[in-house]
């Protein structure tokens, strides 16, 4: 398994949280961060937060050691500039606390990385539109797990992760 992925199997799927209040305070801190450095515009400040964290958080299970040339990369037409509209979106969404009392404890977003993408019901699907689209679902139901962007980030406020995929 990959960070914040799913898939399937699971025996009774995570609480959903929409309350960011529910965060701790390390936690709360850093989402505040990483969502005033999308907002603004700027890869680089977001490579700023990512870099000032403990480690730098996994931003592809590729060998790129650069965020900001593989987000130019995979998003050509805005210079990379959409994955930070991802980024808000993502970070946007309602959450899972995961793992809780075990090393891997985290807090995901969007929770549908942790949540059987099959047993979505009529509103869950739509705010997962919000952040994919048809043919990205139709794949991810295929494949059994969603495998979009999400975020992680540890209780003590370490981010972890910002990838997609599978």
């Amino acid at each position: 398994m990959r960070p914040g992925d799913t898939k399937g199997g699971e025996s009774a799927p995570p609480e959903v949280i929409t309350d960011s209040a529910r965060l701790p305070e390390p936690v709360a801190r850093m989402r505040a961060r990483i969502l005033e450095a999308a907002r603004s515009g700027s890869l680089e400040k977001v490579a700023t937060v990512m870099q000032s964290n403990e480690l730098m958080p996994i931003f592809t299970f590729g060998n790129d050691r650069d965020p900001l040339a593989l987000w130019q990369a995979a998003f050509p037409d805005s210079k990379g500039v959409e994955v930070l509209g991802i980024l808000l979106d993502v970070m946007e969404a309602p959450f899972v606390h995961v793992d809780q009392g075990t090393p891997q404890e985290m807090f995901i977003w969007p929770y549908f990385a942790r949540y059987p993408i099959r047993n979505l019901d009529p509103e869950q699907l739509v705010e997962l539109f919000r952040i994919v689209t048809g043919s990205d679902y139709r794949e991810m139901v295929e494949f059994g797990a969603y495998a979009f962007y999400r975020v992680g980030i540890a209780p003590d406020g370490v981010w972890h992760f910002f990838v997609a995929g599978e």
